[in-house]
């Protein structure tokens, strides 16, 4: 697959790293001489110094065989340009990343396609509506849901009074008696395991579990956690994650935004309709006493500093928040955040770079869910007919170790499958693979 990426900032290097383990032909084009330099160093990808928005430097790298076309620049006007100009030199498929989520309703994104943008993607959206599903699944670390909700991945933590502590799967059979979830994989420090019949999970496992809606609450109590009511959310910064996110939760929870500087406070106080919004150095530990930070149920950072937002998600957690989210620049930080107490670290280029990748994968593919800090994704595929996958019962198929045939949606009701069951055309299939397994996987669903 050819795939021309613009922009080596944080987005770009970060497709570029995932999609050159699996051998892609990759060529990634900035003007910034140093981030090319940089992305040569680490990467093992085609680096061109030039302007993507030139006619020439497109057609000289070939923009005509192009299959996928990424436009992932810090500008949205240069990268609408860049599809819509690579599209009517041949890309086949061109995506967009675009911050202004007040721009990309249905109607725009049509007309946007009609210029030759076939897909827009919007960091601020895309990590806000993760913020959403993390305050309304309190107990969760993060979550993924398919098919409107008919199956779902999340991952939670082991509590020491859990039935599974110190147990393998096996031994653990009797608390699944109906088979309506199973464990997928779990994260260790920054080890993934994926887990089988005999793995042994342990205090502070984060355990991703697949589930259908029925068996979330059982779920949650054998691992000795407990959902909890969130009423009360204290959001940090002004920014666009955190403006879209107040607007998203005021409608069902009563959010206090918290901004220094002073004129953004009055601009957005007006835009909100039931957001309190106060002008107030959030940093400084008496002004969050003085907001009641220890009546809060969560508390989000999301301002344009990584450290602030992991400082203050640490003092949140101190006063007793139960639900605490930091949004961080940096992806080194990523892997940190349940080993130094805060339930999540967000990150929206990495959310977005996620998104893209389906784009990526061959087959019929619907959604692909990546976890922070895990090395594998889950991915949903339609089943086609004739394919290596529906010939015999999964058990008998062979799949590659690391690989886990998770859920399937069929006749529009999700379940959890087992050995002896076997696929068929029309299914929709939720699979868990290791990053380094999914070229095998792939040639299964081919």
């Amino acid at each position: 697959m050819r795939i021309i990426i613009a922009g080596a900032g944080e987005v770009g290097f970060h497709l570029a790293k995932m999609m050159s383990k699996e051998s892609q032909n990759i060529y990634i084009i900035d003007e910034d001489e140093d981030r090319i330099n940089y992305v040569q160093a680490h990467l093992d990808v085609f680096c061109v110094h030039g302007d993507a928005k030139d006619l020439q430097v497109l057609k000289e790298n070939k923009i005509n065989s192009c299959d996928l076309l990424i436009a992932a620049t810090s500008s949205e006007e240069v990268n609408l340009l860049v599809c819509i100009t690579g599209k009517k030199l041949g890309a086949k498929r061109t995506i967009a990343r675009i911050n202004n989520y007040e721009g990309i309703g249905t109607k725009m994104r049509i007309f946007y396609e009609s210029l030759g943008v076939d897909n827009i993607i919007s960091p601020v959206e895309l990590a806000s509506k993760e913020i959403y599903r993390l305050i309304t699944q309190s107990a969760f670390i993060n979550e993924s849901t398919f098919e409107n909700g008919k199956l779902s991945v999340f991952g939670i933590s082991i509590h020491p009074d859990s039935p599974l502590n110190h147990k393998s799967v096996t031994e653990t059979t009797y608390l699944n008696p109906n088979r309506s979830f199973k464990p997928l994989f779990l994260l260790r420090g920054d080890k993934t395991i994926v887990i089988q019949a005999n793995t042994i999970l342990q205090t502070n496992d984060i355990v991703y579990f697949i589930s259908t809606p029925e068996s979330v609450q059982q779920i949650i109590k054998i691992c000795g956690q407990q959902f909890f009511d969130i009423k009360n959310i204290m959001i940090l910064g002004a920014s666009r994650i955190g403006v879209l996110t107040a607007e998203i939760l005021e409608k069902d929870y009563n959010v206090i935004l918290i901004e220094e500087n002073k004129s953004k406070a009055n601009k957005i106080a007006e835009q909100l309709k039931h957001t309190l919004v106060i002008n107030a150095d959030g940093t400084d530990v008496s002004v969050l006493e003085e907001e009641n930070i220890d009546e809060m149920d969560a508390f989000i950072a999301v301002t344009g500093d990584s450290e602030t937002n992991i400082i203050s998600s640490l003092i949140a957690k101190s006063k007793g928040v139960k639900k605490t989210i930091a949004g961080v620049e940096n992806m080194d930080y990523i892997n940190l955040s349940h080993n130094i107490g805060i339930d999540t670290l967000i990150n929206k280029k990495m959310i977005a770079a996620n998104n893209i990748f389906k784009f990526l994968r061959k087959g019929e593919v619907n959604a692909i869910a990546n976890f922070h800090g895990v090395e594998g994704e889950i991915i949903e595929f339609n089943v086609k007919a004739n394919t290596k996958i529906t010939t015999k019962p999964l058990r008998e198929l062979r799949l590659p170790d690391n690989i886990n045939i998770a859920g399937v949606i069929r006749n529009n009701k999700g379940f959890v499958p087992f050995g002896g069951f076997q696929l068929e055309e029309n299914d929709k299939v939720i699979v868990f693979t290791h990053v380094s397994k999914i070229a095998e996987l792939e040639e299964f669903f081919n």
